[in-house]
């Protein structure tokens, strides 16, 4: 299956990569990591809210509101929930941290508050069962370096729990490796920039450059 990282995809110079992304993998299904900004897809899509979102579409997938624009082929959102593709059990954990957001409930967000997850999206999270990939937005804590460690404790907390053989990265615009706990992580290049295909059988997953001419 085809695995995408930020798309970023109002931008239309990003737009023409990441459907290119799409047909040159030729998969029939994809996962993608946030800060996708296009909800029109050519495959089934299963996607992870970013922090730069359409915060109005993204609350319309939550509701399950079919009259979202896209119809049969807008993405489907992945918040505190899990679907089986292909033998797998995917994850996902929408939105990013913000501590001073994070102990609201989240219906009191508004606005591009939206954006973040909070402590009941963790939990809910973590009731979930016999996860093999986990999608999320934020990186757990050794995986990345910019001087210091971006990771994040509720990240953490949530792989601890779950336990899944592969954690998938978004947000951070860099390819990166690490085995943390035991579970193998990846940070995800962005999509105008690399795409990834995981085999289902064995999630390994190997990287493809994405092609220059998105049209």
């Amino acid at each position: 299956m085809l695995v995408l990282g930020d798309a970023h995809a109002d931008d239309p110079e990003k737009r023409r990569a990441l459907l290119a992304a799409y047909r040159d993998a030729g998969e029939a299904i994809a996962l993608q990591l946030g800060d996708l900004l296009h909800y029109e897809v050519p495959v089934p899509t299963w996607f992870i809210a970013g922090n730069n979102e359409d915060f109005d579409a993204v609350e319309a997938l939550r509701r399950g509101d079919a009259a979202l624009d896209g119809g049969a082929n807008r993405p489907r959102l992945l918040a505190s929930t899990a679907v089986d593709l292909e033998g797998v059990r995917v994850a996902g954990l929408s939105g990013n941290y913000a501590p001073t957001q994070y102990d609201r409930p989240r219906s009191e967000l508004s606005g591009d508050r939206r954006r973040h997850f909070t402590r009941e999206d963790v939990e809910r999270a973590k009731a979930l069962d016999d996860v093999d990939v986990l999608l999320v937005h934020e990186a757990p804590h050794g995986l990345l370096s910019f001087g210091y460690d971006p990771g994040c404790e509720p990240v953490d907390e949530l792989l601890s729990a779950l336990e899944p053989a592969l954690c998938l990265v978004g947000h951070y615009h860099r390819h990166a490796e690490a085995t943390i706990g035991g579970i193998r992580v990846v940070s995800l290049a962005p999509a105008w920039e690399r795409y990834y295909v995981l085999d289902p059988a064995t999630l390994a997953l190997e990287r493809y450059e994405t092609p220059a001419d998105g049209e």
